[in-house]
């Protein structure tokens, strides 16, 4: 079995060690005096950065941790891989529930607690896949802004002390639905920035997160499947201890309004058939490059009799909403990158208008209420909000390829 964490430090990222130390180490007091004690509610928390977020916060000595997050499975993963590793601390309140945040039982769980210190929210659609077609689309948009809000009318009754939810580098002049909706997320939670602190944080792509492609790449060795990679699309890349590593410095470190993003330069950015092919020459395989998914699928039939040319599909990106490269700030926004080694930070970001935020949401709820919606319809909802918003459709979405 491939050691991961190993394979992600020599081939990924190419860091022994997480490039966010210096500034953990440089930080520990501040950290444990804003974590230490308090009561911490991680929405989403069963997921790849949510439970990289919980694993940089419990050695800081939570009073009580809530993890709520509809995977029920991922949830018992969690909490069994919580309970085996050795020296790590686990707070006796600790609950894992398997909810829907914007869900009735929810909120009834909030409010028996009183609240929470330090909220963190982690649920998400991350996927550019994610925008196949009106449904999914208006299922993007609920969980990521719709219901959103929900949460934070909920925290204005019962204010933390820090509110954290996580964007993207997509949300930097977006291209997609999914970037589009997180630029419309940190609008959103900004808009309420007058009623509790506010954070976020924009990072690329987390090596070998749930559902990505790298993940993919695993699943697809182990059942002698070929693999398929776009060869033009760069990304940068931090591990999954780095995610939530980033995540906690935002939170606890972060003022009002403020947008964490990792000091990355070009010169790190990954492919992803460069990735597949390191994967399978570590696996022991050389790769034999196909002219089709079709092609791959049958010459993958060899693997199965012990031959150790494995079949790889690599072209350029096709489908709708793929950015070529990956940017974390545009032109008009204010950057710090004094205050930390390692992270960047936006500032000055003023308060959003909760007006011109509400007649947005009115005009999404009307698009999607009415029948027969387009995609199309909604992109120009979007763009109204958004004008440097644009949207790159190519007709064909991921899920059309391996």
């Amino acid at each position: 079995m491939v050691d991961i964490e190993g394979f992600i430090g020599k081939y990924v990222t190419k860091r022994e060690q997480s490039m966010f130390l210096p500034d953990i180490e440089g930080s520990r007091d501040r950290l444990s005096e804003k974590i230490s004690g308090k009561s911490v509610l991680v929405i989403g928390g069963a997921g790849s950065i949510g439970s990289s977020y919980i694993k940089a916060i419990l050695p800081f000595r939570p009073r009580s941790l809530v993890v709520a997050d509809i995977n029920e499975n991922a949830l018992a993963e969690l909490t069994r891989d919580l309970r085996s590793t050795k020296g790590m601390y686990v707070p006796e309140d600790y609950v894992p529930y398997p909810m829907d945040f914007a869900s009735s039982v929810f909120r009834k769980m909030f409010a028996a607690r009183g609240g929470f210190d330090i909220v963190a929210n982690f649920s998400a659609h991350k996927h550019v896949r994610s925008e196949k077609d009106i449904y999914s689309v208006e299922a993007l948009l609920r969980n990521n802004v719709l219901n959103a809000k929900l949460l934070l009318d909920l925290l204005e009754q019962y204010p933390p002390e820090e509110y954290f939810c996580v964007s993207t580098d997509k949300a930097a002049n977006p291209v997609n639905i999914m970037g589009a909706s997180k630029r419309i997320m940190e609008d959103l939670i900004f808009s309420y920035s007058d009623r509790f602190p506010v954070k976020t944080a924009r990072f690329a792509n987390v090596a070998f997160s749930n559902g990505s492609l790298p993940a993919g790449f695993l699943a697809r060795i182990q059942k002698l499947q070929p693999l398929s990679a776009p060869t033009d699309t760069k990304r940068y890349f931090v591990s999954p201890q780095e995610s939530g590593q980033i995540c906690m410095l935002s939170c606890m470190l972060g003022n009002n309004r403020e947008i964490f993003f990792p000091k990355l330069e070009e010169a790190q950015m990954m492919t992803f058939d460069s990735i597949a092919t390191d994967l399978l020459h570590v696996n022991g395989y050389e790769v034999l490059e196909c002219g089709s998914d079709e092609e791959a699928v049958e010459k993958a039939e060899e693997l199965k009799k012990g031959s150790r040319l494995y079949p790889v599909h690599y072209s350029a990106a096709d489908t709708s909403g793929e950015k070529s490269f990956e940017e974390f700030y545009t032109e008009t926004e204010s950057i710090d990158m004094d205050r930390l080694s390692a992270l960047g930070v936006i500032t000055g970001k003023p308060i959003p208008s909760r007006e011109k935020v509400r007649q947005l949401f009115e005009k999404l709820t009307a698009v999607f209420e009415k029948d027969g919606t387009t995609k199309e319809e909604v992109v120009a909802v979007i763009k109204g909000y958004l004008p440097n918003f644009e949207h790159i459709e190519k007709g064909r979405s991921l899920d059309s390829k391996m």
